[in-house]
């Protein structure tokens, strides 16, 4: 029988504190520091003060003298690789990045997808009670994954970040850039015209962002990742920071070499007894070079000493500001390169980096016209190898190569209330794959075995917690292999082993290198560490059991961690290359409301194109910007002015204009542009009006197989940031209606792995 009212127990409306059910949020141990890892982009082992150079980074040095620096901090002479072993304490081939993300290929440690079981440095902090804030470059998700459409579990969100500010892509344009906030494209919030500066827009937002945390949760510990688009090419900066440097560098980069040396020995950075090594014959003799040479080359460092002197300012203004609220002392700051000093400016250097990538060659006279200009909105410019040889002093080589030129790099740790020692050098060998488990460590942070049900593999690097204490603390591991592009290296021990393998990308490198451009004649070298800080002295002739034996230790890592197959020809590459999901579409359909489209999303224009827009003439004539890709550095535009439709295309800044001979008729056209690869040595441009090809002109080079990172996608309607076309100002609005833009190809032409590579290395 159903219970009667009065059998029931009695019912309790009311709380009690028995009934009280808190949810076990996560939060981290008491006193847990606030993290700082700020990544400087290609910049060299010599070229802060801190490291001996006598340029001026005053807030650098500053870290430096209240912490700590690591003199044998490696990293994978790259910036994506490095990057994942930064953010997931693993070897970057053993989480799917052993290249560029740009050239994402179907082997393992290639993918660049970062995999499940490799959970990341942000993701585990997340989960324990920090917040999780990127601002600045990423250059971790794919190629192809990029655009308005995702997907995102690639993006910093993706991995674990809860805000983020920057750039997706290897490069940004420092005047107008492509920029995301969080999962969305958006603008600037100022343009060139207005002295903006990527730099200061990064430490503007990362205050920003650190002030916004603190004052809605004050007892809430941080993660901060500020990774600087500096000191990556384009070197740009404001006229007033390249001044103080005027003429300081005419004495060439041997001599600066020479000084920043002594200045290493004098400090300490560099043991005594460091032979530095000779000058290689691809380098040229400062002495040697006639006057417009010299002009230029020391304009291009001087412009580069100022570049990096501001980027130092941006950072000191983060400090002030932890400072002034009181959180400096319990804040873990890292400072660290990504790679060594980048050579991929070539012999001369170059006003346009892109240049390259778009296989045009550089000339001093070239190089020589923009001399006063270098640096400013109208370049896009790298300097000459030769300052990238000086840069990494005293070691061999550059960034891409798995010499000491490419993977030693600069680390400083300062934490006032966890490290005592104030301004002293450490030794011991560690790498990037490091820095996860010491930020785990010091924040009390336990390293999952398990993350969202997948079981997590083996980390490799190790803490260097106990290093900050002692001095003579052994090195986190006694065996490290590197490989880039097909130049390997092993250390173990005492001994590095490094080879003579020259990549391919950079056509100087190709043309001017000595050694093996065959895996099948790679010759090994070998350096004992333990009195050879610079891989200065080749002891492999009296010890080639010792070779024997790191190159079979090599191998096997190799193995371990996914690196092989390797691919000395670069056509595996291609073969090998993951496209998008949807494939590459022959034709794309874009209305004026959306925001700009991103150039991954674009059919490929290099095989042949025709480009339509559905308008409205007004009756007083058409003037202003129909479409537009890109910048004056490399882009093209669809434009009216006085009337007359016009097209120009800047291949890397060198021009193809196209303009029709009468204006437009008021009323709804079809307007346009057609792109033929035949026809002329590299295809003509014509004008379409209503259907019919009103002017043409031959293309001055061959069309892009990309244009550029560093500016907008296809934007509707008008121009943003810089301009395509001197003939104009930005935003050049479109004075009357646009329906849409239809963009059609023949076919998907078929890529060009050397382009395809040179792109990707020159968007790194």
């Amino acid at each position: 029988m159903p219970a009667t009212p009065a059998d029931r127990p009695p019912r309790t409306l009311t709380a009690s504190a028995a009934d009280r059910r808190y949810p076990e949020d996560p939060k981290p141990r008491d006193g847990a520091p606030d993290v700082v890892v700020i990544v400087l982009d290609d910049l060299g082992f010599a070229q802060i003060g801190a490291f001996g150079s006598d340029i001026a980074t005053p807030n650098m040095d500053r870290l430096a003298a209240g912490g700590l620096r690591y003199n044998r901090f490696h990293v994978t002479a790259l910036c994506s690789p490095t990057r994942a072993s930064l953010l997931t304490g693993r070897n970057h081939h053993a989480v799917g990045m052993g290249f560029l993300v740009d050239m994402p290929i179907a082997y393992q440690g290639y993918n660049a997808r970062v995999p499940k079981s490799a959970a990341t440095l942000p993701r585990i902090l997340r989960d324990a009670g920090y917040s999780t804030l990127a601002v600045g470059k990423w250059h971790l998700t794919p190629r192809w994954e990029r655009s308005a459409a995702g997907p995102f579990d690639r993006w910093p969100l993706g991995y674990g970040f809860e805000r983020f500010y920057g750039f997706l892509q290897g490069d940004a344009n420092h005047w107008a850039p492509e920029l995301v906030c969080d999962n969305h494209y958006v603008e600037p919030p100022a343009g060139p015209e207005d002295g903006y500066h990527l730099s200061e827009d990064i430490v503007d937002t990362a205050t920003r962002m650190i002030l916004d945390q603190k004052q809605a949760a004050p007892g809430k510990p941080y993660f901060m990742y500020l990774p600087f688009g500096a000191m990556h090419s384009p070197h740009h900066v404001a006229p007033e920071w390249v001044e103080p440097y005027r003429g300081k560098f005419d004495g060439g980069w041997e001599r600066w070499r020479e000084d920043t040396f002594a200045r290493q020995k004098a400090a300490g950075i560099v043991p005594e007894d460091t032979e530095l090594p000779v000058r290689p014959p691809w380098i040229q003799e400062w002495d040697a070079l006639d006057e417009d040479d010299r002009k230029m080359f020391a304009r291009m460092q001087e412009v580069y000493a100022g570049f990096l002197t501001h980027t130092d300012a941006q950072i000191g203004r983060l400090l002030d500001f932890l400072e002034r609220t009181g959180r400096l002392d319990n804040t873990l700051v890292m400072l660290m390169s990504d790679n060594g000093a980048s050579a991929e400016g070539g012999q001369l250097g170059t006003v346009n980096e892109h240049r390259f990538s778009s296989k045009m060659g550089d000339s001093t006279e070239r190089n020589i016209a923009d001399l006063d200009n270098w640096g400013g909105p109208d370049t896009y410019p790298h300097y000459a190898w030769g300052w990238a040889w000086a840069g990494n002093t005293p070691l061999r080589l550059w960034k891409r190569y798995t010499w000491l030129g490419g993977t030693r790099a600069p680390l400083i740790v300062h934490w006032p209330d966890g490290i005592a020692a104030r301004g002293e050098i450490r030794s011991q060998i560690t790498h990037a794959v490091d820095l996860m488990p010491t930020i785990l460590d010091v924040c009390g942070v336990a390293q999952p075995d398990v993350v969202d049900g997948v079981a997590q593999q083996d980390v490799d690097g190790r803490s260097l917690v106990g290093t900050f204490t002692d001095p003579d603390a052994e090195s986190p591991r006694t065996t490290q292999y590197f490989e880039m592009l097909g130049s390997r290296s092993i250390i173990h021990g005492r001994w590095k082993a490094t080879t003579d393998h020259v990549s391919r990308g950079v056509l100087d490198e190709e043309r001017l290198l000595l050694g093996s451009r065959d895996f099948a004649t790679d010759r090994w070298s070998l350096f004992d560490l333990s009195d050879d800080f610079a891989e200065a002295r080749d002891v492999a002739e009296q010890h080639p059991d010792v070779v024997a034996e790191l190159e079979d230790r090599w191998f096997d890592e190799a193995e371990r961690n996914h690196v092989l197959p390797l691919d000395d020809t670069m056509q595996e590459r291609l073969a090998a290359l993951i496209f998008p999901q949807y494939g590459l579409q022959p034709r794309g359909t874009y209305l004026p409301a959306g925001s700009p489209v991103h150039e991954e999303s674009l059919p490929p224009l290099f095989g042949g194109f025709t480009l339509t827009a559905d308008v409205e003439v007004p009756a007083d004539g058409a003037e202003g910007v129909v479409c537009s890709f890109g910048d004056l550095t490399g882009g093209f535009v669809l434009y009216a002015q006085d009337g007359r439709l016009t097209f120009t295309c800047s291949r890397a800044g060198e021009v193809d204009r196209v303009a029709a001979d009468a204006a437009l008729a008021p009323g709804r056209r079809s307007v346009g542009v057609r792109f033929r690869p035949e026809g002329g040595e590299h295809g003509t441009l014509s004008l379409v009006e209503d259907g019919k090809e009103t002017a043409s002109v031959p293309l001055g080079g061959a069309w892009p197989v990309a244009f550029q990172h560093g500016g907008a996608g296809l934007t509707l309607g008008r121009d943003r940031g810089l301009p395509v076309d001197r003939n104009y100002r930005v935003p050049f609005t479109w004075n009357g209606v646009l329906h849409e833009v239809v963009i059609d190809t023949a076919a998907v032409p078929e890529l060009d792995l050397d382009t395809e590579l040179r792109q990707a290395l020159h968007s790194d």
